[in-house]
């Protein structure tokens, strides 16, 4: 997957497709059942965001985010990145949450740093983050 950024930092979601369900250990936060289906993963880079997302595209590399557990598992399909504060990152994962057939699956999941439930949503069906108007 090619990443072309006009922007050094900023927020970003990633479409992950995970084709079958399966037991996945998240860190601290513990072990989960991960449905099959799509996952809206929400973060933010503020410094080199390009590296960041292509960093979460690679399969081989060091497990360090709470993303990095699910993406064992499953692959980036799609990818949305916008230029912005690190504040913007829960305002985006806002929306999404509020997206038709958003759960969350793992309360805690990429929010250790803020008050939002989770920066991760479930979805039974791709839910196309092309269409995200923000």
């Amino acid at each position: 997957m090619k990443i072309n950024l006009t922007v050094n930092t900023g927020i970003y979601c990633l479409c992950i497709k995970l084709p079958q369900g399966c037991y996945i250990k998240v860190g601290c936060l513990g072990t989960f059942y991960f449905r099959p289906g799509f996952y809206i993963y929400v973060g933010s880079a503020q410094n080199s965001l390009k590296h960041r997302i292509q960093r979460h595209v690679r399969r081989k590399k060091k497990v360090h985010w709470h993303i990095d557990y699910l993406l064992q598992y499953g692959q980036v399909v799609s990818v949305r990145a916008y230029g912005g504060e690190k504040d913007r990152e829960c305002v985006l994962s806002q929306e999404i949450g509020n997206m038709k057939d958003a759960v969350v699956p793992v309360k805690g999941f990429g929010s250790s740093d803020c008050l939002c439930n989770a920066h991760l949503y479930y979805f039974r069906h791709d839910p196309v983050i092309s269409r995200l108007k923000f």
